[in-house]
């Protein structure tokens, strides 16, 4: 009787063994997976227990770029928000960090458990400078476009209303004229717009492209202002089996046709404007260059941004627009080349649209 007693307490042992170590491998494994996906988290994860202790985080946790001041920084963050939110409510806090390069992140800490019992606290540490380097950009291109869109518009509302209590036929045509002018700006504005958003997208049509022909065609667009302005188009004698790229025709003809009418705009009458083809090791360069006004040393870094001009009153004279030289910055991109400019006030300025060689 003892022994069956026993042989069933044994049994009995032998199931619970079994079930304690069931129970230990689904929580071993458990345990696995939740490193596994704080891992792939792509932010820093740091997970705290009830008294704010740190038990569990992920590699990105540890790397925090900018050194161990920075990191300190985040650490002492990390802190803050657990003692803050005291695992009952969520805090943030946001850490602008000076760099090199400068840096804002946001410190996160979300209470787990219920409101009668907190399990801890998991604190995300989210860098979101990319994010608000794009919302200024987002709000500066708003504020421009107004800008920009408020001039033409302005002018044609009170040109039209001199025109309509205007009686003599000569001002009438004057006045006519102005607004005609102004619409045409306000297109071109528009159409820039267009085209830049277009080309930001990012998407190009690949192709094999013979640069000599893009050169060809851009020259032949810009050639009725260049008549207009007295300035000379200069391009090299056109030969079989030029070099090529791989891209999009239509961005490629768009960006030289933005860098010679930028040349010819800033050119004066009676003046020349060159433009070439030049091959190098694994690269193909379209050469722009002019002897017009040139451009100051502190405006070089700058001139690639939207709506950004050197000289606003000649830039309004031509009809300028300031978006050319960022459609020609970013067709360069999206073709995985750059756009080089070595320039001297006074003297002129050569532009180089530098393109991978097929």
């Amino acid at each position: 009787m003892r022994k069956q007693r026993l042989a069933e307490r044994l049994a009995e042992a032998d199931r619970r063994a079994a079930e304690c170590e069931e129970r230990a491998a689904l929580a071993t494994a458990e345990a696995a997976r939740l490193r596994e996906a704080i891992e792939a988290i792509p932010h820093a994860v740091v997970v705290c227990d009830a008294a704010g202790t740190v038990v569990l985080r992920n590699r990105r946790s540890h790397a925090v770029e900018g050194g161990r001041y920075a990191a300190a920084l985040v650490e002492q963050a990390v802190e803050e928000v657990v003692a803050a939110g005291a695992g009952i409510r969520p805090v943030t806090q946001t850490l602008e960090l000076h760099g090199p390069p400068p840096r804002i992140l946001e410190v996160t800490a979300t209470p787990m458990g219920r409101r009668d019992r907190s399990l801890g606290t998991v604190v995300l540490v989210d860098d979101v400078s990319e994010l608000r380097r794009l919302e200024a950009v987002r709000r500066d291109f708003v504020a421009n476009v107004s800008h920009e869109l408020r001039t033409p518009v302005g002018a044609m509302g009170v040109l039209a209303e001199t025109l309509a209590d205007e009686r003599d036929p000569d001002v009438m045509r004057r006045l006519a004229t102005r607004i005609t002018a102004e619409a045409e700006r306000a297109g071109r504005l528009i159409d820039g717009l267009l085209d830049l958003s277009r080309i930001e997208g990012g998407g190009i049509r690949r192709q094999q492209v013979d640069v000599a022909g893009v050169v060809a065609t851009a020259v032949e667009r810009v050639g009725h202002l260049a008549d207009q302005l007295g300035v000379t188009l200069v391009t090299p004698p056109a030969g079989p089996g030029g070099p090529t790229v791989v891209g999009d025709e239509h961005q490629l003809v768009s960006a030289v046709v933005n860098l010679l009418e930028n040349a010819v705009k800033y050119s004066d009458a009676g003046s020349a404007v060159e433009v070439e083809t030049v091959a190098g090791e694994g690269s193909v360069d379209v050469v722009v260059r002019d002897r017009g006004v040139g451009i100051p040393t502190k405006d070089l870094e700058r001139i690639f941004e939207r709506f950004y001009r050197v000289d606003r009153a000649r830039s309004r004279e031509t009809g300028g627009t300031g978006l050319g030289l960022a459609i020609v910055r970013h067709v360069a991109t999206n073709h995985g080349g750059e756009v080089l400019v070595e320039s001297q006030e006074g003297l002129g300025s050569t532009f180089r649209l530098r393109l991978p060689a097929a």
